[in-house]
């Protein structure tokens, strides 16, 4: 059996999360809510993370700000990272437009954060 503590950042409460475990989770204690049960079944898991970062453009601004449209896996933000650096964005763009689809077989988008024309 593991032990681990942890902030669950699932609701505003933050509470501070004593969480059991092994093939499956024993007990989660000092949660205020049920949030952060799933919130600790997660982070155990299967913990996923957005991505926001930048891509380069060959527009009047350098770097365009981006996003995934829903978290991923953690274990694959460095593979998501190291493919965006090959990418270069050249034609003017529109907050919310898709830069790329489908990134690391992910199934999520990266979005643009900004407008740049």
């Amino acid at each position: 059996m593991a032990h681990k503590e942890m902030i669950c950042i699932a609701c505003p409460m933050g509470c501070c999360l004593d969480v059991e475990y092994d093939n499956s989770i024993i007990s989660v204690k000092n949660n205020s809510c049920k949030v952060g049960i799933k919130y600790a079944n997660d982070e155990i898991y299967d913990p996923r993370r957005m991505v926001t970062t930048t891509v380069k453009t060959n527009l009047a601004i350098a770097f365009l700000p981006v996003k995934t449209s829903k978290a991923i896996s953690k274990n694959l933000v460095r593979n998501v990272i190291k493919e965006l650096n090959d990418i270069t964005v050249s034609s003017p763009v529109q907050i919310g437009s898709v830069i790329k689809k489908n990134i690391c077989g992910t199934d999520a988008d990266i979005i643009a954060a900004r407008n740049i024309s």
